[in-house]
């Protein structure tokens, strides 16, 4: 009976405590501060992107690293900084195991892409080397795999085609290339310094889903060039003007029925690893080299048969030694910079969205 007076005590507490919450949310909603204007928030997302000290672990063991401002900013620009000191031997394994994986199929399909934006072969070898060694010093996700894609390969030959025909001038239609990537770069790299990867967001299942398969489409249809060895192609996309482009071949050319064979049983045999490997567990490894046997059985057979001499489409020579600087081929200050600029942020804008519905299927 003693403990009633000091319970009814401290149940009013508990109600003048919560009728101030009340009020302080009142006021707070009466008087709520202005929202930050579009400067601030660019300004913010800047500093947050250079100087990421609050959302990481990296800024408490930041004296032994210098301290401060530098060490955020490193950590911020190369975040094996972070996850570095947590590595393991064990986890080497994996990561040779993943790396040869992924080496077995970019080898093989960069060639492929460069071969789809009119390119040299080794172009497709540099861009599907260099940009992974980049991005594991530097990237932030585990599961998205970092090179060239077919679409945005699809787009260089089709816009740029229009500019400069590769057959007429080569070097300059080369030297196009390079400018327009060099924009997409700096696009991206615009994009990912404002925060502008919420753009993304905006994209529907179905939008998501159609450009997949729209994009299959297109790149299946593009190899039936190499698939069929047709010499003279369109540039088109569409399907008319494909299909149009494979019967008038039929016509006018001789096509020899070797690369068709060729095509049709390393085709066959790349399914039939993958169908192994989903029935048996313990063979996943079968279908992720198969890409690079492929290449490797198919350059042996056509060694040993010439079968190139017998109408055999082949890649032919590869320039060898490292790449060489492709700055003096930028063009600048050409008439048609407006246009290259406009084609590096089409790339820009489809390339990354390539790598979000990647990332979104890799799940």
């Amino acid at each position: 009976m003693c403990s009633l007076p000091n319970e009814s005590f401290s149940i009013e507490l508990q109600q003048l405590d919560a009728d101030d919450g009340r009020n302080q949310r009142t006021q707070w909603l009466l008087n709520s501060p202005a929202p930050p204007s579009f400067c601030n928030e660019i300004i913010n997302s800047v500093t947050e992107t250079v100087l990421p000290q609050k959302n990481n672990n990296f800024s408490s063991n930041s004296k032994q690293y210098g301290g401060g401002a530098v060490s955020s900013f490193l950590q911020g620009l190369f975040p094996i900084l972070s996850w570095g000191r947590n590595y393991k031997v064990k986890m080497f394994k994996h990561d040779l195991l993943a790396g040869l994986t992924l080496a077995s199929l970019c080898i093989p399909q960069s060639i492929g892409y460069a071969n789809l934006a009119n390119l040299e072969p080794q172009y497709g070898l540099y861009t599907s080397v260099v940009p992974p060694l980049i991005y594991a010093v530097m990237g932030s996700s585990r599961e998205l795999a970092i090179g060239p894609v077919a679409v945005v390969s699809l787009l260089l030959s089709a816009m740029i085609t229009e500019i400069v025909d590769p057959a007429v001038d080569p070097i300059a239609y080369t030297s196009l290339v390079f400018t327009v990537t060099f924009f997409a770069g700096t696009f991206q790299a615009a994009f990912g310094l404002l925060r502008l990867g919420f753009l993304v967001d905006f994209l529907s299942h179905a939008a998501i889903v159609g450009f997949m398969g729209g994009a299959a489409i297109v790149i299946g249809l593009q190899q039936l060039k190499g698939f069929i060895g047709i010499s003279h192609f369109t540039t088109k996309t569409d399907v008319v003007s494909v299909l149009k482009a494979v019967f008038t071949s039929f016509h006018n050319e001789t096509l020899s029925p070797l690369n068709f064979v060729l095509g049709c049983s390393f085709l066959i045999f790349i399914l039939a690893t993958r169908f192994i490997g989903k029935r048996n567990k313990k063979l996943f490894w079968l279908p992720a080299i198969a890409p690079l046997l492929s290449v490797l059985l198919s350059t042996l057979m056509v060694y040993l048969t010439k079968a190139d001499r017998h109408g055999v489409k082949i890649v032919k020579h590869f320039k060898g030694g490292l790449n060489p600087s492709s700055v003096h081929q930028l063009q600048f200050n050409g008439p048609h910079l407006g246009e290259v600029a406009k084609i590096g942020l089409i790339c820009a804008l489809v390339a990354l969205t390539v790598s979000i519905i990647l990332f979104v299927i890799s799940f």
